[in-house]
Parts: structure tokens; C-alpha cells; sequence
């Protein structure tokens, strides 16, 4: 009755505008008025914040984000492992969004600043975590976006002749042999295109594999980025390969990686560069 009675009251005390946000690790963020100052620490995350609106009301990004262009003028604080704290607080922020798997989250809460933990893995994550930013924000309709990706996902999957339907792909996305998995946000990508995926689903998202174990799957195409193609032909056993002996290999160019590899406002695009990948190396 007390923990009742006390819950209405610090209702009753928020303003009318006051939102409650839980973010992936359960915390609660109580927003009582749309951010001016924010932090953004994930790329996707930067991202979403400009595609419903508000890039003006960046102060700072991690070293990682880049687009849209404007936000490279903004200060740089780092990455996951190295993010510069002190440089966030003279930022002053109102609300700094982190991923859920960064280490630095407590750090900035104790410092009394308000943070939010996001990390979209999958389509259905991207949807939820559109809708918390737009909360975030004070953002009506931040679905729209979702509408814009679903409808360029579509559309990209009906480009994939039938011929290229069903092909074996390996998706490295990462060096040290890290594969997009049937479960990721790419390995859906894949999917909805109508492509296999060499990876199942019980090895988890973005699994660590061994070299035998795609020499085994013998995939017909091999997507990668252009970092990490370097000897990939000389791998041990590789060059049995189908997606080797056959020159079907797409090697994405560092931009093209940049799109692919964040789950959020762009994946329509990525799903266009995985559907052109398809058409040139497998529809033939």
C-alpha cells in the first residue's frame, strides 16, 4: 500500500509532458521535457536522431559516427572502450544515448547525467528502439521511418531475380571470421531477400567461426568487406569454395560497410546493396 501510495505521488509531482523511458537494461529514464543537448555514443543510434529530426540538437558523437555529414563537425568522444567522460560532462547534456553493451553507462549516471541504453540487433529492435528516440524526442508518427525502411526492404527484394532465390551465402562481417547470423539484423536482411545463409540460427547473431566450417558449408556466394577479402582465396582449403572457383564474391567498399552495419534509418539502402550483390554475383 506505501510503495502504491508513494508511486502516485511522484506521478502526480511529473509534469504532464513527462515521459518514462526503459531502455534495454531496464533502467528507467524519466524525460520531463524534449532534449536540447544530447550525446549520442552508437552510430545507429546518431542516426535515428537525425532521420526523425533532430541532428540539430547533437552536441557530441563517438568517433565512429559519420552521417549525415554534418555531424563529423561535432566533437568526437571516443568509442565503446576509450569514450572521453570528461568531455561529455562540459558538454552539459540532457540526455546521453549509449549502447547497452557500453561499459560507461554507470559512470555517466553518476555523474548525474540522464542515460539511455539502446541496442537494435534485429528488425524488430529497430522498430522499438525508433519508437523510444521518438519519445526521447518528443517526436510524433517516429514510425514513419520504419514505414520508409519496410517499404525500401520491400522493394530491394523484389529486384532479387529468381534465379539468385535460395542461394548459400557466408557473410563475413567482421575479420577473425565473424559471420552475420540467420538471427541478425543482416541475416534477415538475407532472408527477406530470399537468400540462404550458410549460419544457423543457434549459433547467435554475429557468431565467431572456424575457417573449415564455411569450407564444409561450401557457400555459392561470399559477401565481405573490402578490409577483410585481403588472402581470402588463400585461406586453408578456400579455394574449393563454389563462391571462390566461381568468382562470386561481392567486396563492399567501406561506405557500402558503414550502411550494411548499422541497424537503423539506412537499412532500406543496405538492403539495396545486398539485392545489387545478388543480381550481379548470383542471378546469372
Amino acid at each position: 500500500m506505501l510503495r502504491l501510495l508513494t508511486l502516485l505521488l511522484l506521478a502526480l509531482a511529473l509534469p504532464a509532458s513527462a515521459v518514462e523511458i526503459k531502455d534495454d537494461l531496464g533502467h528507467t529514464t524519466v524525460i520531463t521535457a524534449p532534449p536540447q543537448r544530447i550525446v549520442s555514443l552508437l552510430p545507429s543510434l546518431t542516426e535515428t536522431v537525425c532521420e526523425l529530426g533532430a541532428c540539430g540538437r547533437l552536441v557530441g558523437v563517438d568517433r565512429y559516427s559519420n552521417f549525415p555529414a554534418s555531424v563529423n563537425a561535432l566533437p568526437k568522444l571516443g568509442g565503446m572502450e576509450d569514450t572521453n567522460v570528461e568531455v561529455i560532462a562540459s558538454l552539459k547534456p540532457d540526455v546521453v544515448l549509449v549502447a547497452a553493451s557500453s561499459r560507461v553507462a554507470e559512470r555517466l549516471r553518476a555523474l548525474g547525467m540522464k542515460v539511455i541504453a539502446l541496442e537494435p540487433r534485429s528488425y524488430k529492435d529497430v522498430q522499438r528502439v525508433l519508437s523510444v528516440i521518438g519519445q526521447v524526442l518528443g517526436v510524433p508518427d517516429a514510425q514513419r521511418v520504419w514505414r520508409h525502411i519496410d517499404a525500401g526492404v520491400a522493394a530491394a527484394a523484389s529486384s532479387v531475380p529468381a534465379s539468385a532465390r535460395g542461394v548459400r551465402v557466408y557473410y563475413e562481417v567482421a575479420s577473425g571470421l565473424y559471420a552475420a547470423g540467420t538471427v541478425s539484423f543482416m541475416g534477415e536482411t538475407l532472408t527477406k531477400l530470399g537468400a540462404g545463409n550458410i549460419i544457423p540460427p543457434d549459433l547467435g547473431p554475429f557468431p565467431k567461426i572456424n575457417a573449415e566450417f564455411v569450407v564444409k558449408a561450401n557457400p555459392a556466394l561470399i559477401m565481405i568487406g573490402q578490409r577483410g577479402v585481403e588472402g581470402l582465396a588463400q585461406r586453408p582449403g578456400w579455394d574449393r569454395i563454389d563462391a571462390i572457383k566461381r568468382g562470386r564474391v561481392c567486396v563492399f567498399k567501406p561506405d557500402e560497410g558503414d550502411i550494411l552495419s548499422r541497424p537503423g534509418p539506412r537499412m532500406a539502402e543496405a538492403a539495396q546493396i545486398m539485392a545489387k550483390c545478388l543480381r550481379e554475383k548470383a542471378g546469372s
